[in-house]
């Protein structure tokens, strides 16, 4: 008798922890899609001075910039389109096969770019191609981030789904980061012109291989079933759930901005504005994103604790409070200041991006989730992330005050605090199979 119960406890616990490394699997092929798509998607940004002249070559620097910028918001313009192409893929077909088209799409346009020839060589034909490449990334990175939080919060245990689901998001971090790192160690060592002339070239090379990587661990990933819908998602999706989808566009716009703002455009704005070196721009972002690794998981389990909804109101009203005078501390050239002004951004900003993900899953039932989430979360990307950087450099230019964009963030983080008083939380709920309005 007592060593049928000890059988019986070992099996429970082989069991245990059977499921213990299989969650532990899961959040980790979840998160290095992101890591390896947001690495090649970010590598852009940070290089944005550097292609505006090898691509969009101006008498007028600004004009330049708005150029180069122009492009990396070309990306976010598909990103809708892949959100929804990718997430019909993972509502009618299968979750897993979405997750590993879209790896593929990426590492195609990134390795043409880190070979393409320069304005000075291909003429305008150089310019057109990087504004194509831009958006074959937008496409894959689309449906990447929003398929793996649909398929990780599916398979999150009970009280867990924002903890679960923050791991895409800090894995799109951890990309950004090495993008980060390696543009600070890349401008560390080689002179201003070793940069502009093959530098960069080389930051791109680095996102095929990472690419490769991500290529083959996404292949076994475990299949998942899917029931064919009787009306096709997209349809389905705007004429049962915009509601739902017009709330997770107004959750998102706050962050989305928020995000390029503070750890994108920021680089570029030190160099330019606070006379900051790159090299030194570079490493406070670096070090703001590896913090940004710990906050996220952090908020996500308060999130699973305490409902997305008051999580979501402490995150914005304090986006709200702290953003001007964040980067007001950020434009003093003294790099104290500055990192201490990031720094803020990586603990507040991750209050609101940890409990989306899960908040936006909730919104839907099965049938429609990947399409909608996709959608709604793209979109809003598309129109108040992707184009931040060049809306704060318009404004930037034409209010001719270097912290004028910092109001723009204010108001949107405003905006998507009024949403998130409306947010229900369901944290303690299971995820609906059935059709319900959002």
């Amino acid at each position: 008798m007592i060593n049928k119960s000890t059988s019986s406890a070992k099996v429970k616990t082989k069991t245990d922890t059977e499921r213990e490394h299989s969650l532990i699997r899961l959040a980790a092929i979840g998160a290095i899609g992101n890591v390896l798509e947001w690495y090649d998607f970010a590598i852009y940004g940070f290089f944005a001075t550097i292609l505006a002249a090898n691509y969009f070559p101006s008498d007028n620097p600004t004009v330049s910039l708005v150029a180069s910028f122009g492009a990396f918001a070309a990306g976010f313009l598909m990103r809708p389109v892949g959100g929804a192409l990718f997430g019909y893929i993972g509502d009618t077909i299968a979750r897993n096969r979405a997750l590993f088209l879209s790896i593929l799409m990426m590492a195609v346009p990134t390795g043409l770019l880190a070979l393409l020839p320069t304005y000075q060589v291909w003429g305008v034909w150089a310019a057109i191609l990087v504004v194509v490449l831009r958006m074959a990334q937008g496409l894959a990175v689309g449906g990447e981030y929003t398929g793996s939080i649909v398929y990780l919060a599916e398979h999150a245990p009970p009280g867990k789904r924002a903890f679960m689901t923050a791991f895409p998001m800090a894995g799109a971090t951890l990309g950004i980061l090495l993008a980060s790192g390696v543009g600070a160690f890349l401008s560390a060592i080689l002179t201003p012109e070793q940069l502009t002339d093959w530098g960069w070239r080389v930051a791109f090379g680095v996102g095929i291989l990472v690419s490769a990587i991500g290529f083959i661990i996404r292949r076994g990933l475990p299949e998942t079933e899917i029931e064919a819908p009787e009306t096709a998602p997209l349809i389905a999706a705007c004429r049962h759930h915009w509601r739902g989808m017009v709330q997770a566009f107004g959750l998102v716009t706050g962050a989305a901005a928020g995000f390029y703002l503070g750890f994108i455009f920021i680089v570029t704005w030190l160099v330019q504005n606070v006379h900051e070196s790159r090299a030194t721009a570079l490493e406070i972002n670096t070090l703001a994103l590896a913090v940004m690794l710990v906050t996220i998981p952090f908020w996500a389990y308060i999130s699973d604790q305490i409902g997305r909804r008051r999580m979501l109101l402490i995150g914005y009203s304090g986006l709200v409070v702290t953003a001007y005078p964040l980067i007001w501390l950020m434009y003093h050239p003294d790099p104290l200041l500055i990192t201490i002004g990031q720094m803020g951004f990586a603990i507040v900003l991750p209050m609101v991006m940890a409990s989306l993900p899960a908040t936006m899953v909730e919104l839907f039932s099965r049938t429609v989730r990947s399409t909608a989430v996709g959608l709604s979360y793209n979109l809003t990307f598309a129109i108040f992330g992707g184009t931040a950087p060049m809306v704060a450099v318009w404004i930037n230019a034409n209010s001719h005050n270097p912290l004028g964009f910092a109001w723009y963030l204010v108001g949107l983080c405003g905006v998507s605090l009024l949403f998130a008083m409306s947010v229900a939380s369901k944290h303690n709920l299971p995820l609906t199979d059935k059709h319900s309005e959002a």
